[in-house]
């Protein structure tokens, strides 16, 4: 059991077959496993071992999934980071994981750098670049292409493979830790439910650092033989000509995206699309983007749901079938979902209730949070937090989010964590983080604080020391200061009864 077997099988399959296009180059599968095993050599003989944790902090590249199939081929655990992640950020996920090794870009070192300086434990620290401070090794030095083929280590079923950090409404991030199973079974439920043809190209423009890209666009690529043309981020003109001049194209995208070639398109209409389908996740496509986005590219949006404790993806609409838009769909067979109440009882149809679900892509626990695990895994289902309702024919839909999570144009942003960066400002008496309606984001970052005293602090300067201390697109890019904020009966700040108009 693992993950780097989708590429060796798919080598002995079809070696020649491009399996990635990135900037001109094209690698084939035969190409990319032989790198993968010359890294795999190249990290075994640095000493990393089957069951050390590794960070890995690359942005797109090659090199992403050179690096993710190698460590799977080692045995090793991998904790896939945002490498525009701050100091503040990535300090927690290194402690609680324990991690054993570092891999990361020349590019995004200052901030790793900084927290590696702090744990001699990290004693392997790989680097993609050049001109690197002393105690990291090059990337390149470690590729042994001489060492022939490199032994797929066979992991056992519940051996951590990903350990993806995700944060509830309190407290710190969380370590989801997802086995070999959970991300392959995932992947290959999903894919036996679409029809796809070997010549389709995959849109690579989601975060391989996210499950989602994981699991879409590159293990179901790999798993299926599929090519996959990586960007280095969402292009809007890139994508819009790559669906125009590719002759058979999928893309698996968040609603923003979504929305930024609608936008594109109205303006100036593609030539001809060769899009087949797309899958928009991570968070609620308005019903109107979808009927435009469907008629200018002509092509079905399938609108899915899943959460990283699920690997992701558990319900979509069902391939080929009519979609039920503003409906995530049916569970994806062997998942199940049911909607209940406080006490996990099943509510009739059209009521609205908790989503909890069960199936082959449920996480393994949350590392090191044995009370956690408990809850959310309670009763053998998955509890996600999210509120929504199933109609007679078993389609759900997504009503309200359980937790306080804002989605800003797909990726997660936790009040909490942005309301502990906020307190920790000497001239803030209260703060409360909230998501506000957003055309083109879905959502953005709003926080209302309260001063302390005679404090001349202003909107922008709160703006400025958060976006310091968090990723780009967790800092508010709204803020208002407030006399008082409102409160219930016992003195909680209620955040439903704050209005920032």
């Amino acid at each position: 059991m693992n993950i780097a077997s989708f590429l060796t099988n798919t080598t002995a399959r079809i070696p020649d077959r491009p399996a990635i296009r990135f900037k001109g180059e094209t690698i084939t599968f035969r190409e990319l496993n032989a790198r993968v095993d010359a890294l795999a050599h190249g990290l075994s003989k640095a000493g990393l071992k089957p069951g050390d944790f590794c960070v890995l902090m690359m942005p797109e590249s090659p090199n992403w999934p050179i690096s993710y199939y190698a460590l799977a081929k080692v045995g090793a655990a991998v904790i896939p980071v945002n490498p525009i992640y701050r100091k503040r950020e990535l300090e927690h996920i290194f402690r609680d994981s324990g991690a054993r090794a570092f891999m990361g870009h020349g590019g995004y070192l200052p901030e790793a750098a900084a927290v590696l300086a702090e744990m001699p434990q990290v004693d392997i620290r790989i680097v993609d670049g050049t001109d690197l401070p002393e105690g990291f090794t090059p990337l390149q030095d470690l590729f042994m292409p001489e060492a022939g083929e490199y032994p797929v280590f066979q992991t056992k079923t519940d051996d951590p493979w990903i350990v993806m950090y995700t944060s509830g409404t309190t407290g710190l991030p969380k370590g989801a830790v997802l086995t070999h199973y959970n991300l392959m079974k995932d992947a290959e439920v999903i894919a036996a439910v679409r029809y796809t043809e070997p010549h389709d190209v995959v849109l690579s423009v989601l975060p391989l650092f996210h499950c989602y890209g994981q699991t879409h666009s590159m293990n179901i690529s790999i798993y299926q033989g599929l090519t996959i043309l990586l960007f280095e981020k969402f292009n809007v003109e890139e994508v819009f000509k790559a669906i125009e001049e590719e002759e058979s194209t999928l893309l698996y995208a968040v609603p923003t995206m979504v929305n930024r070639l609608v936008d594109l398109a109205s303006e100036r209409p593609p030539k001809r699309s060769g899009l087949r389908f797309c899958i928009s996740g991570g968070a609620s496509l308005p019903v109107e983007i979808l009927h435009r986005f469907e008629k200018l590219f002509k092509a079905t949006i399938y609108e899915s749901y899943g959460l990283t404790e699920c690997s992701p993806t558990c319900v979509e609409n069902p391939f080929g079938r009519p979609t039920r838009p503003g409906s995530i769909g049916l569970p994806i067979p062997p998942f199940k979902a049911r909607i209940v109440d406080e006490q996990d009882q099943d509510v009739p149809a059209g009521e609205v209730g908790e989503l909890i679900v069960s199936g082959p892509g449920v996480m393994k626990e949350y590392l090191n949070q044995p009370e956690a695990t408990t809850v959310t895994l309670r009763g053998g289902w998955l509890h996600t937090g999210d509120l929504a309702r199933m109609d007679e024919d078993g389609y759900i839909y997504i009503v309200d989010r359980k937790k306080d999570l804002i989605i800003r144009g797909g990726y997660n942003v936790y009040p909490r964590e942005i309301e502990e960066v906020l307190y920790s400002i000497e001239d803030i008496l209260e703060a409360a983080v909230i998501g506000l309606p957003h055309q083109d984001l879905g959502e953005e970052v709003a926080a209302a604080v309260v001063l302390r005293g005679d404090s001349r602090m202003t909107s922008d300067d709160i703006k400025q020391y958060v976006k310091e201390r968090v990723a780009p697109y967790k800092y508010p890019r709204v803020v208002k200061i407030m006399k008082e904020l409102p409160k219930t009966s016992t003195g909680k700040i209620l955040k439903r009864g704050i209005t920032l108009d």
